[in-house]
């Protein structure tokens, strides 16, 4: 059984192919911060690296997604599923002049998903 801890809907994976045919490359982020709250942001690869506390959590289209290590403490028991809204996302992410925003839905793994996440990583 191959589970994923992030998946991304069909309108996600559109916003990302338009972003990277503006923007090139591009990274999303979950921070949980004061300046983006919950929303994960979306930046160009060339304009933001993860850093050492930041958890990989699988790609999202080409576009790899991380997590801060608080935010995954809260949400490492469930799937995080990234989608699109209408509305303005945060302020530093690069979907924000398309009038559309990235949001993070969730569901909680079953416990056959999270013996398999176990046997897949150390990091559940």
């Amino acid at each position: 059984m191959d589970i994923h801890k992030v998946i991304a809907t069909d309108a996600t994976v559109a916003l990302i192919d338009q972003l990277e045919r503006k923007h090139g490359p591009v990274i999303f982020h979950q921070s949980g911060g004061c300046c983006d709250g919950s929303s994960p942001m979306c930046f160009s690869q060339s304009e933001f690296k993860p850093g050492k506390h930041d958890y990989y959590l699988g790609d999202l289209g080409h576009a790899p997604f991380y997590i801060s290590k608080d935010q995954y403490d809260y949400w490492k028991h469930t799937q995080l599923i990234i989608d699109v809204v209408k509305g303005r996302g945060g302020m530093f992410s690069l979907e924000n002049p398309t009038g559309r925003r990235f949001l993070v839905r969730s569901r909680v793994f079953t416990n056959e998903e999270r013996q398999a996440l176990k046997a897949q990583s150390d990091t559940l």
